[in-house]
């Protein structure tokens, strides 16, 4: 089963007006460019919106985005530029949440440009290589003039008022020979919301440049560049958001990449070329001539043709993709065996470690050794002070996406009462939210229809009376944790329902159950009362104790396997029996295990039960599972969100070191042996648990980790857990 394809690449213009000497489509193993027309012709734009378009109703896929790029997109001029972005907004707004961007290097943006953007919601990012010195090393034009200059002036246009909601970040290509804090301290006062660190495409074949040394040690100047901006990072109170550093604090304690680049999510990302034709990741397209290519074509051929390419699936394999060096390593999770196409050497294809695998480790480790902290926090001792931290944690979070003002302000005005500030905590703590969080934190996704929808939930689940608006609404209107609003009866309905195209207001009243929702720019308004019979309204099912089973929030993909859709009111009934039959089986051996469980969705037959990958809270399970086979499960994985929900709030371990997967190992253990079903395997689990726990280096424990260990112990030696 493919991942979703939800990203999309949209090449508009195959030619560039710099001439940067480390660009990967000109300067690289790929020639293809040069047989692509120079600009992407409006019919083909129109059937590439279509197509992505069906594809969006066909997956269910809530939220979508798209990125202009290139070649360079401004060289298609801002008539051009309207049509197609005009196009892709009338194709796919009707069915899901768009979220439109475009990648530029910036040198002929301009007012016109900006004001095109800021009417149809199209944000801004921009290549730049640091100060002028590292910037012009590379980022020069055909005429070997600098750069420097004009983009400067697109960045300060883009940072002005008028315009600043428009501004998605900086990207930086790295080159050992700049001065890593020089570089950072210049992008750091351009005040970006974001910084992109790249490493330089390379391969095997045609390696990464490195300085000269005689040290007889294996050398990472890559390593050794990016930790020196890491400190000057850190130091700066990690004020401006970098994604690279971002990504590997989240992988090191166990949450999710935040980057292609880095970490074992699966790719769901597609590309287009300007004359239709399908192409995978084009970072391939530095490791040989033809490598991006699949022989699609939007012509043809549906982006669900595309999501089966051989190439497509190789990249959604997680670690079972990967080359036995980089299974064994310990810190996989966090580099996931680095870029694609970073991997490539010839005769061996992809199946190797990264180009970059020396810095990528050092990397790691050094920000690991930085970052960990060794005290005894009180989480581990405290259920109470586990939730707080996880609250701040996830403000923190959605204080970092800069929502749109509106959306904004419904958060501010919300925080403005105890009941809305409890309200609001307790929809930031579904798990649910918190991977949407997560993922628009990450730049996926549509985080604005996202985060208003979470505003709506706070405001009714506290009756705290809030107005709050925001750009773009696919047909149905998720409350997460409560329920589905379908949108219809306001605009013509199309793949199940009807959408807000423009902006989309949204009024809670005080009773927490009538909401007005209006169309603003159609001037079309619905007032709806969330109850049991309402036509538009699917509440979520709350199981026998206090569980909700969610079959329809937007990001309940975060269990690696597919989830079953939306059930049937039989198969909701018989769900819930076997979860009622489960939950029996578990108090007869233990009691009070689930009180962790706050949602389950239901998954795939023959899937059986997984943990959701945002921490604890929410569990996948397979409609076929046994009730004994789940009761383990259930037992044995809130046990396991536990720890990674400490994991997230403290270490237990020296971060990205052996200990965290011995620990973790241990707790299995432990877990098993409470459903042995006879007293050898009981001993057998206890002796497993134990035996990986004294494998556990001492020095690699950190206060908070040797009472968790020292707890298991007690567990173990009373011949109990739980």
């Amino acid at each position: 089963m493919s991942t979703a394809l939800r990203q999309l690449v949209l090449k508009i213009h195959s030619r560039c007006d710099l001439a940067c000497d480390h660009c990967y489509i000109y300067e690289h193993g790929d020639s293809t460019w040069a047989s692509l027309p120079k600009v992407m012709s409006e019919e083909t734009a129109a059937r590439v919106a279509r197509r992505f378009s069906q594809y969006a109703v066909d997956q269910g896929l809530e939220e979508v985005l798209v990125i202009l790029h290139g070649g360079e997109p401004l060289l298609v001029g801002p008539r051009r530029m309207r049509a197609i972005c005009e196009r892709l907004i009338e194709e796919l707004s009707p069915v899901t949440s768009l979220d439109l961007r475009i990648h530029t290097n910036g040198v002929t943006l301009n007012r016109t440009f900006l004001r095109l953007f800021d009417e149809l919601g199209v944000k801004v990012g921009i290549s730049l290589d640091g100060d002028r010195a590292a910037n012009d090393r590379h980022r020069r034009d055909r005429r070997g003039r600098s750069s420097y200059d004009r983009v400067l002036r697109a960045v300060e246009l883009l940072s002005e008022p008028e315009f600043r909601h428009l501004y998605q970040g900086l990207l930086c290509t790295v080159d050992v020979a700049n001065d890593p804090v020089a570089v950072h301290d210049a992008l750091v006062a351009l005040d970006p919301p974001r910084i992109d660190y790249l490493l330089p495409h390379a391969t095997w074949d045609h390696p990464p440049g490195r300085p000269v040394t005689v040290s007889g040690r294996e050398e990472t100047p890559y390593a050794d560049w990016l930790l020196a901006v890491f400190d000057r990072w850190d130091e700066q109170g990690q004020a401006t958001p970098v994604r690279l550093f971002d990504s590997v604090l989240s992988t090191l304690r166990g949450g999710p990449s935040l980057t292609e680049a880095l970490g074992l999510e699966p790719s769901d990302l597609a590309v287009v070329e300007t004359d239709g034709s399908f192409e995978q990741a084009d970072s391939l397209k530095t490791a040989f001539d033809g490598a991006a290519a699949t022989g699609y074509d939007v012509h043809r051929h549906g982006f669900e043709t595309l999501a089966a390419h051989p190439g497509v699936l190789a990249r959604q394999t997680g670690i079972d993709g990967l080359a036995a060096e980089c299974r064994s390593c310990p810190v996989v999770d966090s580099c996931g065996g680095g870029l694609y196409a970073h991997r490539y050497r010839s005769g061996h294809g992809f199946r190797n470690p990264s180009v970059y695998c020396a810095d990528l480790k050092s990397l790691i480790q050094g920000v690991a050794e930085r970052v960990t902290s060794w005290d005894t926090s009180p989480v581990v001792r405290s259920d109470d002070e586990l939730a707080y931290e996880q609250s701040v944690l996830n403000r923190t979070v959605l204080a970092g996406l800069e929502p749109e003002g509106p959306v904004w302000e419904a958060f501010t005005a919300l925080d403005a009462s105890p009941a809305g500030a409890a309200g609001l905590d307790d929809v930031l703590r579904y798990p649910y939210v918190r991977g949407a969080l997560l993922a628009a934190a990450a730049g996926r996704g549509a985080g604005a229809a996202r985060l208003g929808a979470t505003a709506v939930a706070a405001a009714v689940r506290s009756r705290t009376e809030v107005r709050v608006s925001w750009r773009g609404q696919g047909p149905r209107l998720h409350l997460p944790s409560l329920g589905t609003l379908t949108l219809g009866g306001m605009r013509g309905s199309r793949g199940g329902g009807a959408a807000v195209e423009g902006r989309i207001e949204v009024v809670v009243h005080g009773d927490g159950r009538t909401l007005d929702v209006r169309d603003e720019d159609a001037g079309v308004k619905k007032t709806v009362v969330l109850r049991q019979g309402e036509d538009a309204w699917r509440p979520l099912e709350v199981l026998h104790d206090g569980v909700l089973l969610d079959d329809a929030d937007p990001h309940r993909d975060c269990f690696g396997v597919p989830d079953a859709g939306r059930l049937s009111e039989a198969e909701r009934e018989a769900f819930s029996g076997l979860w009622k039959e489960a939950r029996r089986l578990l108090e007869s051996r233990v009691s009070g295990q689930t009180r962790r469980v706050v949602a389950v969705t239901p998954l795939r037959p023959g899937t059986g039960v997984h943990l959701c990958l945002h921490g604890e809270g929410a569990l996948g399970v397979g409609i076929d599972t046994s009730p004994e086979e789940l009761a383990l499960e259930v037992f044995r994985a809130t046990r396991q969100g536990w720890l990674r929900a400490l994991r997230e709030c403290t270490d237990l371990t020296l971060v990205g070191s052996p200990a965290g997967q011995l620990l973790d190992e241990a707790d299995r253990s432990a877990a098993e042996a409470v459903f042995a079903w006879s007293p050898g395997d009981r001993d057998h689990a206890r002796d497993n648990a134990g035996r990986a726990l004294d494998a556990i280096e001492s020095g690699h424990l950190t206060g908070s980790g040797r009472e968790v260990a020292a707890r298991l112990r007690a567990e173990l030696a009373a011949g109990r857990c739980g």
